[in-house]
C-alpha cells in the first residue's frame, strides 16, 4: 500500500468521502484509489476503512460481501488489532459499490482475506501512527517514546495516556505514513482468536436489511418468468388474466441482454405488493421457442460425457513415457467418475430493488460483486458505471449465484419502463430453474502400480463444460486452465498425461462453491483410495507414501502441509482405533488442496444397506493465519452442509432442455436432523492467510465414499450416490 499526499483541489475532484482536512492516496491491489479523511472537529478518517470520531467510537467498513462467512468480523477485527482499538467500540458497516475507495470488491474465489488482509491491516497500523504523532505532540515527545493501548495512547516513561476520541481531531492534520509496520504475531489481540459475530444479535432480532428489505417511496414489487431453456425466446404473450387481477399495475417483456451476466429474457409482472406479483405472474399465459438446447437431457448427456473420457481426447499435459509406465506396472486400475449439475439454493433467493431516473439509478442488492452491477447496469442502460450507485446489502446467502447480475438488470429494465422504484424477488421455483449451474461432469482415470504400490503411471481424462462458456459460447471443451489442479497433484507422479474431452454447454455453467474442486478431489482421493486396496496398504499409510516419495521440489511445501492435515485429521477422529467400531461402522479419509489451502476430512460413518448415517466429521484446514476461529470454524462446519447434501441426494437434472427440479422437496438441503458431530482442528500457523470459504467442501464426498466402502464393500463412484427420481 503506497501512500502519498495530494492536492485538495485533486482529492475533492476524485472522492466523495472528504469534504476536508488530509487527503491520502491509497493503492489497492489490482489498481489506485483515492481516498480521504474529514478532518473535521467530530471525525478522524485516515483512510476508507476507519472513521474515529471523538466521542471515541470508531467505524470500520468492510468492502466485501458478508452472506455469512463472518468477513465483515474477520477484516474489521484485523483493522482494530492494528489499530489497538477497542472491540467493544468498534462498529462495522458496511460499504457501498466503490472500488476506486475500498479496492476489489468481488467476494469469490475464497479471496477475500488474501488479497485485502495486508491493505487492512495497514490502515489500521496508519491511523494508530498518526494517533500516536498526535499524542507526543500533545505532550511535546518523541512518536517513540509513546505507545497505544486499547483505545488509548501511553506515554511509556510516565503512564500519562490520551483516548482515542480526545485525539481524533488532532490526528487528522498528522503526516500519514508511507509504509506503516505490522504487528508480529504474538503482538495480535484480535487476529487468531476467538471473536463473536459482528451482526450476531441483529441476526437473531431480524434487524439486518437483506436483499428483499429495503423500502422507499412509491416502490413497486414484481416477480418474473424466463424462458425455461437456455438461447429460447418469447414467441407470444397473453397477460389479460394477470392483468385482470386487483393490484397488478404492468407487464414488462425483459429482452435477452446478450453479455455476461445480462437477463436470458423474460416476462415480469408489476404489481403493489411481491404476493399479487407472484400469483399473477402464474396467470401469464406464455408460448416459448425453446431454440437449439430443447434437446438437453442430463442422463443422456452424461453417459455421453463418459464415452468421451474413456476415449482418447485432446492432450493437455504429458511428461514421462505413460506407456512405459503403464506396461511395466505390477497391477493396474481404471476408473470413471462422474457428477451431476447441482444449484446454489441459498436460503434467500435473487432480490434487488432498482430505481432508474433519467440522472441517476441507484441499487440496493445482495450482491458479491457490485463493481459486475456497474458493469452490465451501464452497457445496459448507456451510462458510465461510476453513475450506478450500488449499496450492497446482507447476503442469505450466495456461493457464488450472487456474483452474476441478471436479477438486478432485470430489475432496471422494470424501474426504467414503470418510471419507479421496483423490488424483483425471484421465486424458488425461478431461482431453481434459471440458474447458474455447477458442471456436470465425468472422468476417467487409469494407473499402474509396483510392487510397493508406487504409482508408475497415471492418466486422467476430464469432460465437463466449463465455466469458460459463459464468455466464450462457442467453447467446447475445458480449457488447459482448467487442468491446473490434475497436472500439478502433489503426488510426485513421473509418467503422467491428462486429456480433455468434448462437453459443449447446454446451460449456463458458474461458479459454485469449491468449483472444480468438488470433482476433482472425489477422483482424486477416492481413486487414491482405490489403488491403496489394490496394493493392500491401510489407506493413510498408502497416503504418506504418495507424498513421502514425491521427489518434485515444486510441490514439496503442497505435499508437505496436505500430509501433517491429513494425520491430524485421522489421529482426531481415532483412526488407529477403527478396528473397536462396530462392523458396520468405518472411517473415510480424503484430503485436498485448493484455493491457496489444505483440508483433510476423516468421516466416520454407519452402513444398514442402502441406509448411509454420517455419525462424526473430523476436518483439518491450514490456510495460513487464521483470522476468526470462530468464522473459520463456522465455514468448516458450513462445508460439511454442503459436502453431505451433493455427495447424498442434490443433482439438478435437465429434460427437454429445462430444469425438472423446483423447490427443496426435490432438491433437499441437508437438515439440522441429519447433522454429525463436527470437530474442527486449524493448524496453527504462520503463513499467508488463504481461502477458507471454499476449500472445506472438496474433501468430504470422497472421505465419505471411502468410508462406505470400508463399511460395506459398496464403492461409490457417481455424486450424489443416492440421486432423486424425479
Amino acid at each position: 500500500m503506497t501512500i502519498e499526499n495530494v492536492s485538495r483541489r485533486k482529492f475533492l475532484k476524485a472522492s466523495t468521502v472528504a469534504t476536508g482536512g488530509l487527503a491520502i492516496s491509497i493503492s489497492m491491489p489490482g489498481q489506485a484509489a483515492t481516498l480521504g479523511n474529514t478532518a473535521q472537529e467530530s471525525t478522524f478518517n485516515p483512510n476508507a476503512f476507519v472513521h474515529l470520531q471523538d466521542n471515541g467510537d470508531v467505524v470500520i467498513y468492510c468492502g466485501r460481501c458478508e452472506m455469512g462467512q463472518g468477513i465483515n468480523t474477520a477484516l474489521p477485527a484485523a483493522v482494530a488489532d492494528e489499530m489497538e482499538a477497542d472491540w467493544q467500540r468498534v462498529t462495522v458497516k458496511q460499504a457501498d459499490g466503490n472500488e476506486e475507495k475500498f479496492g476489489p470488491q468481488a467476494t469469490g474465489g475464497s479471496a477475500s482475506i488474501r488479497v485485502m488482509l495486508t491493505p487492512m491491516r495497514e490502515a489500521g497500523a496508519s491511523a494508530k501512527l498518526m494517533l500516536i504523532a498526535a499524542a507526543a505532540k500533545v505532550w511535546g515527545v518523541e512518536p517513540a517514546t509513546c505507545t497505544a493501548q486499547n483505545h488509548y495512547v501511553v506515554h511509556k516513561s510516565t503512564g500519562k495516556k490520551l483516548s482515542f476520541g480526545q485525539l481524533a481531531s488532532l490526528a487528522a492534520n498528522q503526516s500519514v505514513p508511507e509504509k506503516p509496520a505490522l504487528k508480529e504475531k504474538k503482538d495480535f489481540n484480535y487476529i487468531g482468536k476467538f471473536i463473536p459475530n459482528q451482526n450476531i444479535e441483529k441476526i437473531i432480532k431480524g434487524q439486518l436489511t437483506y436483499g428483499v428489505d429495503t423500502k422507499l417511496p412509491g416502490l413497486k414489487y414484481a416477480a418474473i418468468v424466463h424462458c425455461p431453456v437456455l438461447g429460447g425466446k418469447l414467441k407470444s404473450l397473453d397477460d389479460s388474466a394477470a392483468k385482470a387481477i386487483k393490484g397488478v399495475s404492468d407487464v414488462v417483456v425483459i429482452d435477452r441482454l446478450p453479455i455476461p451476466y445480462g437477463s436470458i429474457g423474460g416476462v415480469a409482472v408489476v404489481a403493489d405488493n411481491s404476493w399479487t406479483a407472484q400469483q399473477a405472474v402464474k396467470k401469464l399465459n406464455v408460448e416459448w421457442d425453446l431454440g437449439d438446447n430443447a434437446h438437453y437431457d442430463t442422463k443422456q448427456y452424461k453417459a455421453q460425457l463418459v464415452k468421451n473420457v474413456e476415449s482418447p481426447a485432446k492432450l493437455v499435459t504429458e511428461r514421462g513415457d505413460l506407456k512405459a509406465g503403464l506396461a511395466n506396472a505390477v497391477k493396474t486400475l481404471k476408473a470413471t467418475y462422474t457428477g451431476g449439475h447441482l444449484v446454489h439454493a441459498p436460503m434467500e433467493p435473487n432480490a434487488s430493488v432498482v430505481w432508474v431516473q433519467e440522472d441517476s439509478c441507484e441499487v440496493w442488492a445482495a450482491t458479491q460483486s457490485p463493481a459486475d452491477i456497474q458493469k452490465v447496469l451501464a452497457q445496459y442502460l448507456k451510462r458510465e458505471a461510476k453513475d450506478i450507485d450500488v449499496h450492497v446489502t446482507m447476503s442469505g446467502g450466495a456461493f457464488g449465484r450472487k456474483f452474476k447480475c441478471d436479477y438486478v438488470q432485470e430489475a432496471a429494465a422494470i424501474s426504467q419502463q414503470i418510471k419507479a422504484p421496483v423490488q424483483l424477488t425471484w421465486t424458488r421455483e425461478e431461482d431453481t430453474k434459471t440458474g447458474y449451474y455447477h458442471s456436470i461432469n465425468a472422468q476417467h482415470i487409469e494407473a499402474g502400480i509396483d510392487d510397493e504400490g508406487n504409482i508408475s503411471g497415471w492418466l486422467h481424462r476430464v469432460a465437463f463444460p466449463a465455466i469458460g462458456t459463459l464468455f466464450n459460447p462457442a467453447q467446447e471443451r475445458p480449457g488447459d486452465g482448467d487442468f491446473y489442479a490434475v497436472d500439478n497433484y502433489p503426488y510426485g507422479i513421473e509418467n503422467f498425461r491428462s486429456e480433455s474431452g468434448e462437453a459443449k454447454a447446454h446451460t449456463r455453467i458458474g461458479w459454485y462453491r469449491a468449483v472444480y474442486a468438488i470433482f476433482y478431489g472425489f477422483s482424486f482421493s477416492t481413486f487414491t483410495d482405490e489403488l491403496a486396496h489394490l496394493a493392500g496398504k491401510d489407506p493413510l499409510t498408502y497416503l504418506n507414501q504418495l507424498y513421502d516419495n514425491n521427489a518434485n521440489p515444486e510441490q514439496q511445501e503442497q505435499a508437505s502441509r496436505s500430509r501433517h492435515v491429513l494425520n491430524l485429521a485421522a489421529k482426531k477422529a481415532g483412526w488407529f482405533e477403527r478396528d473397536k467400531l462396530p462392523k458396520n461402522q468405518a472411517i473415510g479419509l480424503a484430503v485436498h488442496f485448493s484455493f491457496h489451502s489444505y483440508v483433510a476430512m476423516a468421516v466416520r460413518v454407519e452402513v444398514n444397506g442402502d441406509d448411509i448415517k454420517v455419525l462424526q466429521v473430523d476436518s483439518a484446514i491450514d490456510c495460513g493465519q487464521v483470522l476468526n476461529v470462530n468464522g473459520a470454524t463456522a465455514q468448516m462446519e458450513g462445508a460439511v452442509v454442503m459436502g453431505m447434501g451433493l455427495a447424498l441426494r442434490t443433482e439438478v437434472t435437465f429434460r427437454d432442455g429445462a430444469v425438472v427440479n423446483s423447490n427443496f422437496h426435490d432438491y433437499p438441503v441437508t437438515r439440522i436432523h441429519e447433522m454429525p458431530v463436527v470437530h474442527v482442528h486449524i493448524v496453527d500457523s504462520t503463513h499467508k492467510s488463504t481461502g477458507l470459504g471454499e476449500p472445506g467442501v472438496a474433501p468430504f464426498a470422497p472421505a465419505l465414499s471411502n468410508a462406505v466402502f470400508a463399511a460395506s464393500g459398496k464403492r461409490y463412484r457417481d455424486i450424489p450416490f443416492k440421486p432423486m427420481s424425479i
